[in-house]
């Protein structure tokens, strides 16, 4: 079993393929790991047993007929629990929605069901995707595998950490203000944020609809970027899903993993190496941009700007799109209703006051305020505005850069209970990331080093809207440099305690 749980997603699709593993084993192999580790982890809302054993037999019969090939033929995979299954428990991680059973499923997930993956289940996640910790969570908090006493980050922090606990050999996540590249970069493992529009929102459930963008977490970039390609594409359900790039070669981008940077304008904002970053991370990002350097890449740094009105006007932005998103939750169509009500509009008030937890109530209060008469103008429409010169500053940037490099997050994983006694700290933790989802840009997060505790370190590479491929092409530069350096280092150490010729690392850069 360890031999299947060690395998990369695209490795283990290629075992499946050539007959060597089959659907079931693999399947099998991963839902006997989440019943011996979950109960620590709590990576899991929802696990089906039932479904993802008969999903693997039919995947085993179609690809032994050769109607089924793919990377993902077989392999398993978790889903965040906000993206609709049908017939499958999708809550949102929300006790308001804690009955709610989808009678269709979202695109992204269909596509990947199409490709012949095997879905084990909903991962956990913070309340709607409100918050950067997965402890916002209906169900509990879940537990950062490196470090129970750390959180995995969020809000797609479920699916990182069953990726980094090897509950799954992929993941989707969505990112609204770095829930996909955040939690990637405290669990140690990949995740990218698309160009918005890039992959279809159509069955995911909104939390802040102009930011929202659904995509891969993985151990690995092949993993990610493979994934991705399965998932993207002009889907006519979503009205905000893009149609000009959707040729195959557009979205064919494994044909980015490339070991080559040579030439690259690599931009590195000195923006985001000011007060408030660890020592640690700052300097694993800037010796990655270094390694960048060495092989070819043109590194400079420069003042991106605007970066220190993100984060006001991404929770002005997001808060007030939360607000409207989630007034179709009133106990009347679905979901929860309270038990005991007097008249319609007391079974709203105690329905809401009972389903949503505090930092949903908080951003529901905060979106409603910013948008009431009076204020509408002085916060909402300005936030509008700064929004529009964020974008204008990541575009002026890419004039003179194919990309820039910075940290995903100014700490590694905090300790569990940290943020939730300081919701303004776990806000200013999204300071690098949220400023990507107001401009609508791709984003990747993998890992570059760790901190003096141990804990992964994230590294951020961004692109212009519709450029993932040159993201992905430096991002697994950067890796096959890291992983092979590690394994040499390995080897050394392991010839001079006399295991000459081992190697103690896997897939995900983990140290055995």
């Amino acid at each position: 079993m360890s031999d299947i749980l060690s395998l990369s997603a695209v490795e283990l699709g290629k075992k499946i393929a050539a007959g060597e593993i089959t659907s079931v084993e693999a399947t099998k192999a991963y839902l006997d790991h989440i019943g011996a580790v979950d109960k620590d982890i709590n990576a899991y809302v929802t696990v089906d047993t039932e479904g993802a054993l008969r999903a693997a037999e039919e995947a085993d019969k179609k690809i032994k007929e050769g109607t089924l090939k793919g990377p993902f033929a077989g392999v398993p995979v978790g889903i965040k629990d906000n993206m609709c299954i049908e017939g499958m428990l999708t809550s949102c991680s929300s006790h308001i929605l804690d009955n709610f059973y989808p009678t269709y499923t979202a695109t992204a997930v269909e596509m990947l069901k199409e490709a012949g993956a095997v879905v084990l289940g909903h991962t956990n996640m913070d309340e709607f995707a409100m918050g950067s910790t997965t402890e916002t969570s209906y169900y509990g908090p879940t537990k950062n595998p490196w470090n129970l006493d750390r959180v995995p980050g969020g809000s797609s922090g479920g699916s990182a950490a069953a990726i980094a606990a090897d509950e799954c050999a992929v993941a989707l996540g969505s990112d609204t203000g770095g829930s996909i590249r955040q939690p990637a970069s405290f669990c140690g493992v990949t995740g990218i944020k698309p160009t918005y529009g890039r992959v279809s929102r159509y069955g995911l459930i909104a939390y802040g609809s102009s930011l929202d963008q659904i995509g891969p977490l993985g151990k690995n970039v092949e993993d990610c970027a493979a994934m991705l390609e399965v998932i993207s594409g002009h889907d006519l359900k979503d009205s905000t899903s893009a149609d000009k790039e959707n040729a195959k070669d557009c979205i064919d981008f494994t044909s980015a993993l490339v070991d080559n940077v040579e030439g690259m304008k690599i931009g590195v904002p000195r923006d985001y190496f000011l007060e408030g970053i660890n020592e640690d991370v700052k300097e694993a990002v800037l010796g990655a941009a270094e390694i960048l350097k060495s092989k070819g890449a043109i590194v400079e740094e420069f003042d991106l700007g605007m970066v220190e009105y993100a984060i006001p006007a991404y929770y002005v932005i997001a808060c007030a799109e939360a607000s409207s998103n989630l007034e179709r939750f009133d106990g009347v169509k679905y979901g929860y209703r309270t038990g005991e009500y007097t008249d319609l509009h007391n079974m709203y008030k105690k329905t809401r006051s009972e389903g949503f937890g505090a930092e949903v109530k908080r951003r529901i209060m905060l979106g409603s305020f910013v948008l009431s008469s009076g204020y509408y103008d002085a916060y909402y429409v300005k936030a509008l505005k700064v929004k529009a010169l964020i974008k204008q500053a990541f575009d002026k940037a890419f004039e003179k850069y194919d990309m820039i490099l910075g940290p995903v997050a100014p700490t590694t994983a905090l300790k569990c209970g940290e943020s939730l006694s300081d919701p303004i700290k776990m806000y200013l933790g999204d300071i690098y990331t949220v400023s990507v989802n107001l401009a609508g840009l791709p984003g990747i997060s993998l890992p570059c080093g760790e901190d003096k505790d141990g804990l992964p370190i994230g590294l951020q590479l961004l692109g212009q809207t519709f450029d993932e491929k040159k993201i992905i092409q430096a991002a697994y530069t950067f890796e096959k440099y890291r992983l092979e350096n590690m394994n040499l280092k390995c080897d050394e150490r392991l010839k001079e305690s006399g295991y000459a010729g081992a190697t103690a690392f896997q897939n995900t850069g983990k140290e055995a």
